[in-house]
């Protein structure tokens, strides 16, 4: 009896390690910081460099579950620019497996066309070109931000073959979701990520679509997160669309969106800039490419202007979100965005 009663509680043990930790109703704060493989001399030194050297208003770091780091104002809403990109991706997972959309569909299918009208060509560019910005259309969008400057001229490259960041690929791949599913953006980031995630912060009044529509018929679909909330949709790519007990995101879908479709090769020739970092392309998440650190190993992030990240890194089950209140005239360039997800993990001394 004594000694089936030390395998139950060895089982129990074993058991209880190796769970998953999510968030509920708020955020479980681990400040066990050295027994959890984090150095707090240099928290204390990434702290004053987000204080001295960074413009960011909100951060946290999340390791296995629990937040271990946070700076600023985590549960304030307010616009996170390109990463809404990101999440569109996750929202498309849902309908592309119940056959909803067909990534193979092309334009000239769906009877998408512009205030300036698409060629044939450019009618024959898929859902999944769109959504990987290979659209080949090189039309401007109807909101700023974006590198379409470097853009080739029109109908010079064949869908598929040429990786752009333009916006008008991002716009018309939200107007495809909502046409091919009929449901609205909004709503599904409600009804998918919002409720099943417990976010804390959540509020569907403040996001709105935004535009100008006498460039193109397609707006942006703008959105408003916290920090904290941000945090919880990398926890649920982190743990490959599982939640707690309830796969939410398929994992296919959470590998797919994450493989590389175009390299960071043609990701730097074609925006002619660079950083210290190589960054591939998926669907809408960018892949950290090249790096030696090998708690970078398979790391990949959602983007936006100013200072707004949702960072992964599968490797040592960490998860960084920040962002930067744009309206506050804060901004961050993308080479200290960089320095802050690098620095971020610095401070992880296990691998």
């Amino acid at each position: 009896m004594k000694k089936m009663t030390t395998v139950l509680f060895a089982f129990f043990f074993i058991t209880t390690l190796n769970a998953q930790t999510f968030p509920r109703e708020d955020w479980t704060y681990n400040t066990n910081y050295e027994t959890n493989g984090w150095d707090v001399s240099k928290l204390k030194n990434y702290k004053q460099f987000l204080i001295d050297s960074t413009q960011i208003t909100g951060l946290v770091i999340v390791h296995q579950g629990e937040i271990v780091f946070r700076y600023g104002d985590i549960k304030e809403n307010s616009y996170i620019a390109s990463c809404r990109k990101s999440i569109l991706a996750m929202l498309y997972g849902k309908y592309v497996e119940n056959g909803q959309i067909k990534l193979n569909k092309t334009l000239k299918e769906l009877q998408i066309d512009d205030i300036t009208e698409l060629s044939e060509l450019e009618k024959s560019t898929t859902i999944n070109n769109i959504i990987s910005a290979r659209s080949g259309v090189f039309l401007r969008g109807s909101n700023l931000g974006d590198d379409r400057k470097y853009a080739p001229e029109r109908n010079s490259k064949k869908p598929g073959t040429y990786w752009l960041y333009n916006n008008w690929d991002f716009n018309v791949a939200g107007f495809i979701f909502e046409k091919e599913t009929g449901y609205n953006i909004y709503d599904e980031v409600e009804k998918q990520l919002a409720i099943p995630l417990h976010m804390q912060d959540w509020d569907r009044s403040l996001q709105r679509k935004r535009g100008d529509l006498t460039i193109s018929k397609y707006p942006a679909y703008h959105m408003w997160f916290s920090t904290r909330d941000m945090a919880r949709v990398g926890l649920l790519m982190l743990k490959k669309g599982k939640w707690q007990e309830k796969q939410l995101l398929s994992e296919k879908w959470v590998a797919e969106m994450t493989s590389q479709i175009t390299t960071s090769a043609e990701v730097e020739n074609n925006t002619l800039k660079s950083t210290d970092v190589d960054f591939g392309y998926g669907y809408m998440w960018w892949l950290w490419e090249n790096i030696t650190d090998n708690k970078f190993k398979g790391a990949y992030s959602a983007f936006g202007v100013y200072g707004q990240s949702i960072t992964i890194y599968p490797e040592i089950d960490v998860v960084v979100a920040y962002k930067t209140k744009g309206i506050y005239g804060r901004s961050n360039d993308f080479g200290t965005q960089i320095k802050i997800l690098k620095k971020a993990v610095n401070n992880f001394k296990n691998q």
